[in-house]
C-alpha cells in the first residue's frame, strides 16, 4: 500500500498568513485612535478646566459637572469659525435661543454634555449663570491637534507609540508561533531519517 500523507500547512503559507495578522493588528490600532476625546471639568469654583484647549479636527470634547453647581455650555455664535455647527447644552440652534431658553440646557452634579468638532479655527464659549464672573473657555481645532510636549531624548506621538506597542507585540507573537512551527511540525520537503535507521557501516552491518 502506498504511504499516506496527512495535510499540512507550509512554512511559507503559515508565514505569509501571520504577516497578514500583524498587519490587521496595526492597522485596528491606527482606527482606534481616530477621534480623540477630550475632558473639560466644569467645578464649583466656576471655571472650566482646562479653559483652554487644542485638539484635532474629528475630536469630541466632553464637558464634566464635577461639582454641585449647575452650569451651561454655550459658544458665543460670533466667535466660531463662519461654516462650523453651533453647539450648546440643550441642543439650541443659536446663542440667543440658549440664552433665552435657559435654564434649560443646565448640566447639574454629575451630568455631562459633549461635542464633536470638525472645522478648523477658534471656539469660544461660555456659562450662562456664570458668565459674569469669568466663566469662559476656548477651543483650538488644528490640524495634528496640540503640539508635542518637549521631553529629553526622542519623542514619539501617542499614535507613533500605539502602532510600534502594536506591530512589536504581533511580530513577537509571529516569531514565537514560527518557532514552534518550525520546530514541531510543517512541511519539511523530503529527507530525514526516522528512527531505528542506523549508517551503514555501523554495528550489525554485513
Amino acid at each position: 500500500m502506498g504511504e499516506q500523507h496527512t495535510p499540512s500547512v507550509t512554512r511559507r503559507g503559515f508565514l505569509r498568513g501571520a504577516v497578514g495578522v500583524s498587519a490587521l493588528a496595526v492597522a485596528d490600532t491606527t482606527r482606534a485612535q481616530a477621534g480623540t476625546t477630550h475632558t473639560v471639568d466644569m467645578t464649583d469654583t466656576l471655571v472650566f478646566d482646562p479653559a483652554e484647549l487644542i485638539i484635532a479636527p474629528g475630536d469630541t470634547v466632553e464637558w464634566v459637572n464635577v461639582g454641585n453647581v449647575g452650569h451651561s455650555v454655550t459658544a458665543y455664535e460670533d466667535q466660531i469659525p463662519a461654516d462650523a455647527e453651533y453647539f450648546a447644552s440643550g441642543g439650541f440652534a443659536s446663542e440667543t435661543a440658549a440664552r433665552t431658553g435657559y435654564p434649560e440646557g443646565d448640566i447639574g452634579g454629575g451630568g455631562s454634555y459633549s461635542h464633536t468638532f470638525e472645522v478648523v479655527g477658534t471656539y469660544e464659549y461660555f456659562c450662562i449663570p456664570h458668565e459674569g464672573v469669568g466663566m469662559v473657555g476656548t477651543i483650538e481645532v488644528r490640524e495634528g491637534g496640540a503640539p508635542a510636549v518637549e521631553e529629553t531624548g526622542p519623542v514619539l506621538p501617542d499614535s507613533a507609540k500605539g502602532i510600534a506597542i502594536a506591530t512589536m507585540s504581533a511580530m513577537l507573537a509571529v516569531l514565537g508561533l514560527a518557532y514552534v512551527f518550525l520546530k514541531y511540525g510543517g512541511d519539511y520537503g523530503e529527507g530525514g531519517g526516522g528512527e531505528g535507521g542506523g549508517a551503514a557501516g555501523g554495528p550489525g552491518a554485513v
